[in-house]
């Protein structure tokens, strides 16, 4: 590769980083900031977490849009106007005089950050070579691991020194260098495809099949009115499913093209990214084993997480190292291997702090390496290059659902018995077996993917 080329490349993959970095640590944040805007808006924290649940809400649906408006119009508008956005909406955050603007602004950061690792993702895809595809997307992938271990420090030191509002400052200048590189270094090209009529029903149906699911799998209405509604929302997200799939099938230029799931490796990869959401959304009670069965106190209980983050972010990038060597579906195997470990071994707290930190470290290098990049390699290399964008705003979907089901069945598993340690050792039994699940499927890709022709 020519010198020049292999400048550029450089600083698009700067961009990418620093892009994706950027969102993803605001997410790492939130968590420490909330008592501190508790107490400067007055709110109860049923209130306070709105704010993470208006950011997935928005995010969720502005990645399939985000995608599809990539395919049609190119992928460096798109990516920069998800930049603008996250940081327009950092900004209404970081000036709101109440709770509710502040709301506002977390649902337009999460407009844009939906926008962001999606098409980072396909903007790699049309770019780089088979050969370097995966150490970018294994970095890619470790920028979630590097967030959670910076952010957490992070917003203690600018909570306690300059104020919260800071947090989300500290996202302008941040936005603004992506925006400068990123007009000198995201390729110009369009879509490969002529632009036709946009798919309006299909956006349509789309968003309020998605708005159902979240609302259906969060019981959000549920808290918020006492009343027994999350049947009725999922049942809602059924209907609405049935009516966009007929709605996509005769569409020229579908918002979730259903001739993706027709490809058995795209279908294979997009249920083990819901597996992945699903270890992911594992993780958020460990911290309570931790407190019920070893005695760490609750302020400490995250430092249990560290050896979990630390493997992670390590797995995610030699994951990225090796994925040309071993393969997309060895890699698979590999780490969902790891996960039905580390989870089987947290489903047993008797066995002392020791085990469940060897749990941790198993857990955390099988994520680094699920998502390391090997099953967006496979959505690269199946789906059509007309349609990469969509293909992997359809990863970042799966992935967030996943994240939401595992959240919503360990506390109900847990809560049917008492909430105790002996309910989340079955709710971890349950993680663990579904695990097993995923490594069954992972069996069924290809042992090696084919690249898609361009």
């Amino acid at each position: 590769m020519p010198a020049a080329d292999d400048a550029v490349q450089r600083r698009l993959v700067q961009v990418l980083f620093v892009g994706v970095f950027m969102a993803a640590l605001d997410s790492a944040i939130v968590g420490p900031v909330l008592p501190a805007l508790r107490e400067a808006f007055g709110v109860d924290n049923r209130t306070a977490g709105l704010l993470t649940t208006v950011f997935s809400l928005s995010s969720l649906c502005s990645t399939a849009l985000m995608a599809y408006f990539s395919d049609r119009h190119g992928r460096r508008p798109v990516y920069l106007a998800s930049v603008v956005l996250f940081a327009i909406g950092s900004l209404c955050i970081a000036a709101a005089p109440s709770f509710d603007l502040l709301l506002l602004g977390r649902a337009i950061q999460g407009i844009g950050a939906g926008g962001i690792a999606p098409v980072a993702s396909a903007v790699i895809g049309d770019v780089f070579t088979v050969e370097r595809r995966g150490r970018i997307l294994g970095l890619i992938g470790a920028t979630h691991g590097m967030a959670f271990v910076l952010g957490p420090p992070l917003a203690t030191v600018l909570t306690s020194t300059l104020g919260w509002r800071w947090l989300f400052l500290v996202n302008l200048p941040v936005a603004l260098v992506v925006l400068c590189l990123g007009v000198r270094s995201l390729p110009r090209q369009h879509s490969v495809a002529a632009p036709g009529p946009i798919d309006l029903a299909g956006i349509t149906v789309t968003l309020l099949f998605l708005l159902c699911l979240v609302l259906g799998i969060s019981r959000l209405p549920d808290s918020a009115t006492g009343m027994l509604l999350w049947p009725w929302f999922l049942a809602a997200s059924g209907v609405l499913l049935v009516a966009l799939v007929a709605i996509e099938k005769r569409q020229a230029q579908a918002l979730i093209p259903i001739d993706l799931f027709a490809n058995r490796q795209l279908a294979f990869a997009y249920a083990l990214t819901l597996g992945v959401g699903f270890s992911m959304g594992g993780i958020v009670f460990l911290t309570s084993i931790a407190t019920l069965a070893y005695g760490i106190s609750v302020e400490n209980a995250g430092l249990a997480l560290l050896p979990l983050v630390l493997c992670s972010m390590v797995g995610s990038m030699a994951a990225g190292r090796l994925l040309n060597r071993l393969g997309a579906r060895n890699m698979v195997i590999f780490g969902f291997g790891l996960l039905t470990l580390g989870y089987l071994q947290s489903a047993v707290p008797q066995t002392g702090f020791t085990a469940f930190v060897v749990a941790s470290v198993l857990i955390g290098i099988g994520l680094g390496v699920v998502v390391s990049g090997a099953l967006r390699t496979i959505a690269i290399d199946e789906a059509p290059p007309a349609l990469r964008g969509t293909a992997q705003g359809l990863i970042n979907i799966f992935n967030a659902v996943g994240t939401l089901l595992a959240v919503t069945c360990i506390s109900a598993i847990a809560d049917l018995d008492g909430g105790e340690l002996t309910g989340f050792g079955h709710a971890y039994l349950a993680m663990g077996l579904s695990m097993l699940v995923m490594l069954l499927i992972a069996f069924g890709l290809k042992r090696k993917s084919t690249e898609s022709v361009t």
